[in-house]
């Protein structure tokens, strides 16, 4: 596909279309950007990404099906030098970190268009950008140990309104194992029961309800 030189073309995916409209409106009013095409979910994204090899991708989180991190990653497993900005309502620090690490290049929270077109233009030129509230809130949790997989898994079940008991059913595994993930997650997050775990887990963006 021709371009004009200069022109940072641009993919937008997320599953709101009126959002998907206003950022169309926040791109397109900027001289030197284009929207070429937009995304409903991650499968579609991939696609889009493919047809078009957009400079830049305006990623959601959370879709339907194959959500943003998982879209990320995808693209980035086939695209390395794919250049993802997240655009989401999540901040939480374990949230940013999953998308950093699937691969992208800068965070954006959803409402901040000043902030859109600055992040656009910085990973654009190839820098990574983060708004400092999330850098700080990063900075603060660095040292902390990570939830295992597993604990996750433990702490969503949890939330879920799920006893030991159940949490041992769904999993196949023995109560006494669920009692010792659940102490490693009381201990890892700094929380005073199961309740301050999930509060603490959620504002993080640890996991969904």
């Amino acid at each position: 596909m021709t371009s004009v030189p200069g022109m940072i073309r641009i993919l937008v995916v997320d599953d709101h279309a009126l959002l998907r409209k206003g950022l169309a409106a926040v791109v397109n009013a900027e001289p030197d950007m284009k929207l070429v095409a937009e995304a409903s979910n991650g499968e579609e994204a991939i696609e889009k990404f493919r047809m078009h090899r957009p400079d830049i991708t305006l990623m959601d989180l959370q879709m339907p099906g194959v959500n943003g991190i998982e879209a990320i990653s995808r693209i980035q497993s086939e695209f390395p030098a794919a250049r993802i900005i997240v655009l989401t309502t999540w901040h939480g620090d374990a949230q940013v970190l999953r998308a950093l690490r699937a691969g992208a290049r800068g965070y954006i929270l959803k409402g901040h268009d000043r902030e859109l077109v600055e992040t656009i233009h910085a990973v654009a030129e190839g820098r990574k950008k983060i708004p400092p509230e999330i850098a700080a809130e990063l900075a603060e949790h660095a040292t902390d140990d990570e939830l295992s997989l597993r604990e996750i898994e433990v702490l969503q079940l949890i939330a879920a309104g799920n006893s030991n008991k159940q949490i041992a059913g769904v999993l196949s595994i023995a109560e006494a194992t669920v009692k010792s993930r659940v102490t490693n997650i009381l201990s890892k997050l700094g929380a005073s029961d199961r309740a301050h775990a999930v509060t603490i887990a959620l504002r993080r963006g640890m996991i969904e309800l």
